[in-house]
């Protein structure tokens, strides 16, 4: 670090610390990420829920010369951050669709005028070259990307927009980049320095395990199960919590039966109206409503810390997902429960959502012939003409497919895009062959998704510590008989919940050995296959051979070779 940031980082940051913030101390990671931005380097956060992210930037940026500017997909959590830097006393700009003509007017001057600390912002705002260049006309001293792992095309919460933040950036001046997350796999990290162009880019991890949380998994068959194991619980759970559903259907049926038993409870999903949306929001954050029942469209950034407990009634289609929104739980540092409702049967809702994800093979010529059609190859044309001439092509491309195509055929040296929002075709005459690989691409990335769903079934099944197979996924060293004692598997270990007894003196056979994960078995009628997983009331899980999951009574479950 430079001699001149060094001295910056030292008694004043301390002092800042404490007269600003009314801290002592920075918590474990904190301090490497502040030290990081403060020497200038690209950094890539990685902090669990509750652990201070917002910290690692508004500290940093009151020792720099410059306005820091904070890229968030969440309109109401950039209200909330800007508030509260305000009756700290810093000034702080909000740039999004909630403002009026004149409100936007009076930011953008202040904006320009360099009266800002701080600048809030979605990513679709950063695209306006309008705004890139009010913001250009200050000094930036560094960027901000929280939700990062939203960059990334293997994230799970991917969001086409942020694909022009590269350029965005660059357009002002390449300042230093400091992107927050509080997951990501080693391949979200590498696909987030791709897609930013950060190579470099430092990563600071502080780990994802949380005492306070404790998770189970339990196993139910059919919604009528389903349904009545979660009204036992929510009996049993007691405080405030949040119950994740997967579709809009499922979210009226499970809020309507609630309320029919007499539950308080609220819905939140992407269709219903903003204001109705924005008053159960209200009630919840409040305590005036115990009990939520939404998609994944309400949590992220949501700043509740008592929160006691969040219930997945629906299988998500990732462990990324399913740690993020059960994460929401517990920010207070109390203890707080995450439970997944498991039934074998919810896999096929998340495999439709795949189904739709990414662009097919048709969808990539359709965007290519839409360029063609624009005359790209002789000027840059606007993304929305391309949007619109994708979907009136045939094809009937949809606007987020053809960004996701774009940053595709843009990492093949097809096109090249200029501020987020132009693009120039560079080849006019691309091969079949081209637009196959780019396909199969998008085809690759759709059975990695198949894959993390599996990945999340596996959880689901499991025998093992789930805080262990959490950690695993994420890439955190664990010992080999790690024990959590804060999860189900740990706290009752499936040798005592299932064991079959047997007399003392029984002589120990092969064909009566203990099932356990991992062993070839024996079926009725000649089948075999492999255990998945033990469920009480003497359950077995086997993967059979033709790759189909089912459930066993133990007597009918032999180990293979006995």
């Amino acid at each position: 670090m430079p001699a001149s940031r060094a001295s910056r980082a030292s008694g004043a940051l301390r002092r800042t610390l404490r007269d600003t913030f009314g801290l002592d101390a920075l918590r474990p990671g904190q301090r490497e990420v502040v030290a990081s931005v403060l020497a200038g380097h690209d950094t890539l956060a990685i902090m669990p829920t509750g652990a201070g992210k917002s910290l690692c930037y508004q500290l940093p940026a009151l020792h720099l010369d410059g306005t820091t500017v904070v890229v968030s997909p969440l309109i109401s959590l950039m209200k909330d951050q800007a508030d509260r830097l305000g009756e700290l006393g810093l000034d702080a700009s909000t740039v999004n669709s909630t403002l009026t003509r004149r409100e936007e007017r009076a930011e953008l001057e202040r904006i320009g005028g360099g009266g800002s600390e701080f600048v809030f912002t979605t990513p679709e705002r950063m695209s306006d070259p309008a705004f890139l260049e009010t913001l250009g006309s200050a000094t930036i001293d560094f960027v901000v990307i929280d939700e990062a792992h939203c960059i990334s095309e293997w994230g799970h919460d991917f969001r086409p927009s942020y694909l022009a933040l590269r350029e965005c950036v660059r357009a002002l001046g390449d300042p230093p980049v400091l992107a927050l997350t509080a997951t990501a796999t080693d391949e979200v990290v590498e696909d987030i320095r791709r897609q930013l162009a950060r190579p470099k880019m430092r990563v600071v991890r502080t780990g994802i395990y949380r005492p306070n949380l404790y998770f189970r998994v339990e196993r139910v068959t059919g919604d009528e199960q389903k349904r009545a194991e979660l009204l036992r619980m929510l009996a049993a759970l007691g405080g405030s919590g949040i119950v994740y559903a997967a579709t809009v259907r499922h979210v009226e049926e499970v809020a309507d039966y609630l309320w029919s038993e007499g539950v308080d409870a609220g819905r939140y999903h992407g269709k219903l109206r903003k204001a109705e949306r924005h008053e159960t929001q209200e009630r919840f954050m409040t305590g005036g409503m115990p009990v939520l029942v939404a998609t994944n469209a309400f949590g992220m950034g949501i700043d509740k810390a008592d929160i006691r407990w969040v219930v997945h009634y629906d299988l998500p289609g990732t462990l990324e997902a399913y740690y993020q929104e059960a994460g929401r739980a517990g920010r207070d540092g109390e203890p707080a429960e995450c439970v997944l409702l498991y039934d074998l049967q919810d896999r096929r809702t998340q495999l439709f959502f795949l189904g739709g994800k990414h662009p097919r093979a048709d969808e990539v010529a359709g965007v290519y012939d839409a360029l063609r059609a624009l005359g790209a190859q002789d000027a840059a044309v606007p993304l929305a003409d391309v949007q619109e001439a994708a979907r009136q092509g045939g094809r009937g491309v949809a606007k987020s497919k053809v960004r996701v195509v774009l940053a595709a055929l843009k990492d093949e040296r097809v096109v090249r895009e200029t501020k987020g929002v132009r693009f120039r075709l560079l080849e006019a005459d691309l091969g079949p062959e081209r637009l196959e690989a780019v396909a199969r691409g998008f085809a690759e990335r759709g059975e990695r998704d198949r894959q993390r769903l599996a990945e999340m079934e596996d959880y689901a099944r499991t025998v093992r510590c789930r805080w262990r197979v959490l950690r695993d996924y994420f890439g955190e060293a664990t010992e080999e008989d790690d024990r959590c004692g804060t999860c189900d598997n740990c706290v009752h270990p499936v040798e005592e919940r299932i064991r079959l007894p047997e007399p003392e003196d029984a002589p120990v056979t092969p064909a009566r050995r203990i099932l356990e994960p991992g062993l070839e078995v024996r079926l009725p009628q000649d089948r075999t296959g492999i255990v998945e997983a033990l469920e009480e009331g003497d359950v077995v899980v086997v993967r059979l051979t033709d790759g189909e999951v089912g459930r066993f009574g133990r007597e009918f479950v032999e180990p293979a070779g006995d």
